[in-house]
């Protein structure tokens, strides 16, 4: 048979994309062939970075590689995130993103969204609970409720995180959903749910707004008590504090949540690696112990569902945002 050089050059063409397409698939076979960095956009010691690190080490069982995590901090959770966005979207640079996500762009401390990232899956939900001091003025959700309702406005503060965090915004939304304005009640920043706890018991604030895992010790030195948790169900952590739900009829549900994302730009073969590993590390007894004993939520979604949820949230959130005046 003759061939032409025509014929020639397709068929040296077909075979080399054949050979490229072969090595492709070996490749995305064989991940990962490498140690794996999991960027966490908060500080070392927190309960974000214990989650990651706990997650890290049920993934390397399942994937058979160390999984390195690295804390980016600054910003209020913006460096971290940028970092994970600006990862070579091989698979072999993920991250631990927050609720922080569905907030920060909407405050205008990034043009950063949920949109500019891969999701993988979802690990960790925590719902909100509403806490005073047990010598307080309040006995009851009701009668704090009607406080709020029927004195003038800011005449009652909270606290429980910085201003524009995720449990300022969840209190405000409770707020909007009890049909109070949002800022009715003076919200006054925190480094954090400890100095808000040490403050709430001293005096220094009417209510404050946060998990119930991080109230826990001062709910268990009986120095303040939780009134409800905003979920749907009791918390089996926690199964003498009531919902929301059970004491005004609220099914209003804004909470932190934590999950394993990338970069935009992922094969879809690696996302599928990372999400059946994943999920098998979250079955496993390494996490679920780890979140039972700190009384953390475990909510599974995976990519197609994380995705969706993070959608549903940036939108719910950015109108609390508005609500409360942080709109930028």
């Amino acid at each position: 048979m003759i061939m032409t050089n025509h014929s020639l050059k397709t068929l040296i063409t077909s075979s080399i994309a054949a050979a490229i397409m072969v090595a492709s698939g070996s490749a995305l076979a064989d991940y990962p062939e490498r140690p794996i960095t999991l960027i966490v956009p908060w500080a070392a010691g927190g309960g974000t970075d214990a989650t990651a690190r706990t997650i890290a080490r049920a993934l390397e069982e399942e994937l058979g590689q160390n999984v390195n995590v690295v804390n980016r901090t600054g910003g209020s959770g913006v460096v971290g995130h940028t970092a994970i966005l600006n990862a070579k979207p091989d698979g072999y640079t993920i991250g631990l993103a927050t609720v922080e996500v569905n907030t920060m762009h909407w405050q205008g401390l990034t043009d950063l969204t949920y949109e500019d990232l891969t999701p993988i899956a979802q690990i960790n939900y925590d719902s909100p609970g509403i806490q005073v001091a047990t010598d307080g003025a309040f006995d009851s959700l009701d009668t704090l409720m009607e406080a709020i309702r029927t004195q003038p406005k800011g005449s009652l503060t909270a606290s429980g995180t910085g201003q524009g965090g995720i449990w300022h915004l969840a209190f405000a939304g409770f707020l909007m959903d009890q049909g109070i304005p949002a800022d009715q009640v003076i919200w006054v920043p925190s480094e954090g749910s400890a100095p808000a706890m040490t403050e709430l018991a001293s005096g220094g604030v009417d209510v404050v707004s946060t998990s119930i895992p991080e109230a826990r010790s001062m709910i268990d030195a009986g120095r303040v008590k939780s009134f409800a948790v905003m979920a749907s169900e009791r918390l089996s952590a926690f199964p003498d504090i009531p919902t929301a739900n059970e004491l005004v009829g609220s099914d209003y549900q804004v909470g932190a949540w934590r999950g394993i994302v990338g970069p935009q730009g992922m094969d879809a073969e690696v996302v599928a690696t990372l999400e059946s590993a994943l999920e098998a590390a979250y079955q496993s007894d390494t996490y679920q112990d780890f979140m039972t004993q700190r009384g953390f939520g475990t909510e599974w979604r995976n990519a197609e569902e994380f995705g969706q949820m993070m959608e549903e949230m940036d939108g719910i959130l950015g109108e609390i945002v508005e609500q409360v005046g942080l709109a930028n």
